[in-house]
């Protein structure tokens, strides 16, 4: 009997182990820009952190000296990551649930500024709702940006579903992104 209790206990514990880190303040918006933190992690994402992420190490920075738009910026600085998409890799999602959802039928432009030293990265958006995801790769590359550098995307957002973003760092380098915008068009 001892022998099956321990074994639900560790299967119970091993299925709570926690897969991102969120802080959430109604009046930071959407924090496109990370200009609202805790902790040091940016307000209203989800983040794939230090905490969350097995087989990485990296770290994540509100940075104060690099940033496009306002006073800061978001930064990783990766020495392993898993390369794995999702919660496996550093990086940050967000379904906007604070800043109320960006519903369909409608065409979102989804913008951002980003520097990239080194490492790989994705970027995937898309429609979303309580059963079904169609979030796609719109961005992935390895390509050096010393400078900041824009980039924009249209989303189509269905009938009752909204929109989803996430960010992963897949291999070794240095990523900054700032001044995510999202506008109805």
């Amino acid at each position: 009997m001892n022998k099956i209790l321990t074994l639900v206990l560790i299967i119970t514990l091993a299925s709570c182990n926690q897969m991102s880190e969120f802080y959430s303040d109604k009046s930071a918006g959407i924090n496109g820009s990370f200009e609202f933190s805790k902790d040091g992690l940016p307000l209203n994402w989800l983040v794939y952190s230090p905490k969350t992420v097995p087989d990485s190490d990296f770290s994540i920075t509100i940075d104060t000296n690099s940033y496009y738009h306002g006073r800061q910026s978001l930064r990783f600085d990766v020495k392993k990551s898993s390369g794995k998409p999702g919660r496996l890799s550093p990086g940050i999602s967000s379904e906007f649930f604070e800043a109320g959802l960006f519903l369909g039928p409608a065409k979102y432009k989804l913008s951002y500024w980003l520097k990239n030293s080194d490492a790989k990265f994705v970027v995937y958006a898309g429609a979303t709702d309580s059963k079904v995801s169609e979030v796609k790769t719109i961005h992935e590359s390895n390509q050096i940006y010393s400078d900041w550098q824009y980039f924009e995307h249209i989303i189509d957002i269905p009938n009752n579903q909204w929109l989803r973003m996430e960010l992963n760092i897949l291999s070794s380098g240095t990523f900054s992104i700032d001044n995510i915008q999202i506008e109805k068009i």
